[in-house]
């Protein structure tokens, strides 16, 4: 039998229901809930860096003690579990930083890249998830097989790579976000592999040929513990093939690295009145309603300004049409820059950061807006970094996360400026951030 010291209670029978999280105290239980969903999505990036041999004692120390003083009940203090909840952005910027570098030495300097969406005749392979070294170890096994191997969702990054995608075989890039993938992986006859979070419980017509990794694990499906991939590939061997079914082209890779490179071309811009404003449209995407908010927005943005994306919620708005804008001295680029994944938004921090150096302002003085689609732990994390590094004004939606109370999103919406996408129809804050640009 377990005891909680704050209310009173016994965690059996008729006592307190929330093990290691006492519910007497709404704000308490909402911030301890935000600590722990915040570690839950910054291990989830320093587990991917860790694959990478990026590791900091730093990030460790300070997962136990923010676990310490939430599932124990040692702090019963509001103020200092708020700071605990901005030192959880702190060191999740700090694993976003682990994670950029270990890709970077790994896999090369990213660069932007044209990437081929659809299946090409023959067998295939489909990898989704968010692990890069899944797929380079993939990429190795299949190689001369005659085998595809595609990438789905979060793994699109992946072609941004030069070491990935010096494999003839990495084939391109089929779907879209994770929530569609009970269609497209019944449409996809070859094994899917998935690496990581956003998998789903698979039904009958793709269940024999799923297969995850590690500690990703589905009912019905095929774990692997390792890294040898030739029950995938055999499965791949077993399947029908895929057929001709070429669908369109995208361009991916605007990493920081690009961006800070045009940098000087791109304050220039500014500075003549040319480009007026960029947006950072991105995040986790769902399937709730609402959500419509993101792509109504993006495709509502003027030819005079840039829009970054990250992350699976670039599926809202990258099928739309932004053209190109021409940046003197180098010619048009993709009015639509994707960035990668979502632990990229170290590079979008990166880059609001130099502009700001450039510009002699602060980050909240930029012409620069985040719209960011809320949906798991890592779109906490990655928030709470915003947060943490004191950026205001974003929005976020399309409702406020049910482990937040009322009175903490108001203390949030004080404090940062926070605003809801459901507060006013997307045009509304559009011209809203463009007044305040001007």
């Amino acid at each position: 039998m377990m005891f909680c010291n704050q209310c009173e209670q016994t965690w059996q029978g008729k006592g307190c229901t929330t093990v290691g999280v006492c519910g007497k105290d709404p704000d308490m239980q909402s911030l301890q809930e935000i600590l722990l969903y915040g570690l839950k999505g910054m291990c989830a990036y320093a587990h991917h860096a860790r694959r990478l041999g990026q590791v900091d004692e730093s990030v460790d120390a300070f997962v136990e003690e923010a676990l310490f003083a939430t599932v124990t009940n040692v702090n019963f203090d509001l103020e200092s579990l708020f700071a605990l909840v901005l030192e959880c952005g702190h060191k999740n910027l700090r694993v976003m930083e682990m994670l950029d570098e270990g890709h970077v030495q790994r896999f090369g300097t990213p660069s932007p890249a044209t990437v081929f969406e659809g299946t090409k005749a023959g067998p295939g392979i489909l990898v989704t998830g968010h692990d890069m070294v899944d797929l380079d170890d993939l990429l190795r096994q299949t190689a001369g097989q005659g085998i595809n191997v595609y990438t789905h969702g979060e793994m699109l990054p992946a072609h941004m790579y030069p070491e990935l995608r010096k494999h003839a075989h990495l084939a391109g890039h089929f779907g879209g976000a994770w929530q569609k993938q009970r269609a497209e992986f019944a449409e996809f006859t070859g094994p899917v592999l998935a690496t990581t979070n956003c998998v789903l419980i698979p039904p009958s017509s793709y269940r024999d040929r799923l297969f995850t990794t590690r500690v990703t694990a589905v009912p019905g499906g095929h774990r692997l513990t390792t890294s040898d991939f030739s029950a995938v590939i055999e499965c791949a061997k077993r399947c029908q093939p895929l057929p001709e079914a070429p669908v369109t082209e995208s361009t991916v890779g605007f990493h920081q690295s690009v961006i800070l490179g045009l940098a000087d071309k791109i304050v220039a811009a500014v500075k003549a009145g040319k480009l007026r404003h960029f947006f950072l449209i991105g995040g986790c995407d769902g399937a709730e309603p609402g959500r419509n908010y993101f792509s109504d927005y993006a495709r509502a943005t003027p030819s005079d300004t840039l829009v970054l994306t990250l992350g699976c919620g670039k599926f809202r708005i990258r099928d739309n049409d932004f053209g190109t804008f021409a940046l003197d001295g180098v010619g048009p680029i993709p009015r639509l820059l994707d960035m990668g994944q979502c632990n990229n938004a170290y590079s979008a921090i990166q880059v609001a950061v130099a502009l700001s150096k450039a510009f002699n302002c602060g980050v909240n003085d930029l012409p620069l807006t985040i719209v960011l689609s809320w949906f798991e732990q890592k779109a906490v994390a990655v928030l709470l970094t915003l947060l943490a590094l004191g950026v205001k004004g974003i929005r976020i939606g399309p409702v406020p996360p049910a482990f937040v109370s009322p009175n903490v999103f108001r203390i949030l919406q004080d404090k940062y400026d926070l605003r809801l996408t459901s507060s006013r129809p997307p045009l509304e804050d559009l011209q809203e951030a463009l007044r305040g640009a001007a």
